[in-house]
């Protein structure tokens, strides 16, 4: 089994898992959470990224594991195969990079730290109406675009790996 080889298996990994986390929040997390009213909704998104924000190490070591591996994926290709033989590969995790790193850093962590900052004991029913709205549908729409690349790339990834 080659570096290479090595690299692509660990990264199908991490992307598959990325991939599960970000799904299971487009098809279960948020769907449940969709059906509270706009306080339990906040509290209970709060309480669950709150979670995520405080580091918890096995979603650090996946996110971070699919960050890391996309781009050792990229050099090691490009060493062991050349730029033009490695092309899809290079072309595929820079889709993972930008499609659900970028989205994520761009869009949804700054809805999450939005939504942390809202008290939802002290905030007005309409107002909390209003930043519910705003977040999920926001939320919602990048997720379920970062969802299909992630799976995209997973397929694609699963094709090279098989293929090489």
């Amino acid at each position: 089994m080659s570096f290479l080889d090595i690299s692509l298996f660990l990264s199908v990994l991490f992307y598959a898992l990325a991939t599960g986390f970000i799904l299971t929040y487009a098809i279960v997390v948020m769907p449940g959470l969709s059906k509270l009213d706009d306080k339990e909704f906040i509290k209970a998104f709060q309480v669950t990224d709150g979670i995520i924000q405080n580091n918890q190490p096995i979603f650090i070591l996946i996110w971070l594991g699919s960050i890391i591996s996309v781009l050792s994926t990229i050099i090691v290709s490009i060493f062991s195969l050349g730029i033009l033989e490695a092309w899809l590969i290079i072309f595929t995790s820079v889709v993972y990079l930008l499609g659900v790193g970028v989205i994520t850093i761009t869009i949804h962590l700054p809805l999450n730290r939005h939504i942390q900052k809202i008290d939802i004991n002290s905030t007005n029913p309409h107002t909390l109406n209003d930043e519910r709205n705003n977040f999920e549908t926001k939320w919602n729409f990048f997720n379920n675009i970062r969802t299909c690349i992630a799976v995209f790339v997973v397929l694609i990834f699963l094709l090279i790996l098989t293929m090489h």
